[in-house]
């Protein structure tokens, strides 16, 4: 259902694309969940946790992706909720992707909440661009996706507030330590 009581308007394809393409100034994401069972990703984490060396040009699409807005001056950052100990999946994002994203350009924040839970972050996934655009990733509890969904004139403030609130409470990914 949607969040504003209007029809979902879902994302997907060529249209979930454009916003990663088309973002004028920046991409913020919160990442709330300890596990993301994405198809894409099955097999290299299924190498990652059999103890394969992570492939040559590993996410070189998305790194890219990554430098050419910071080029252009765009910014892209991202808050990871974390509680330790880290899941498997976890383990794969500190090993395999979050230090490529970083070397990438990508702002990579972490907010442990293991010993010191942050109140008023939501439990939400959500992209927001240009301080102005929510799409919010709605996922099952064992990280499987269900959807992506344009939310209709979004409570930005709200939005904003909680990526500050989890700006805030974060360190970055190369001083974080597990």
């Amino acid at each position: 259902m949607p969040v504003d009581g209007s029809d979902p308007v879902l994302l997907d394809g060529d249209a979930w694309q454009a916003y990663f393409r088309d973002f004028k100034r920046s991409a913020f994401r919160l990442e709330v969940h300890q596990t993301y069972t994405m198809p894409a990703e099955a097999e290299t984490v299924r190498e990652f946790l059999a103890g394969a060396g992570k492939p040559e040009g590993f996410n070189a699409a998305w790194h890219r992706t990554i430098r050419d807005h910071v080029r252009a001056g765009r910014t892209m950052t991202r808050a990871k909720i974390v509680r330790r100990p880290l899941t498997p999946y976890g383990r794969y994002l500190f090993e395999w992707c979050i230090p490529g994203n970083v070397a990438a350009g990508e702002n990579y924040q972490i907010v442990d909440v293991t010993e010191r839970p942050i109140p008023g972050l939501p439990e939400q996934d959500f992209w927001l661009f240009d301080e102005s655009t929510v799409v919010h990733l709605n996922y099952r509890s064992d990280g499987t996706q269900i959807n992506r969904e344009l939310i209709h004139d979004p409570d930005v403030g709200k939005y904003l507030a909680w990526r500050d609130l989890a700006l805030e409470s974060a360190v970055p990914f190369s001083v974080y330590r597990t």
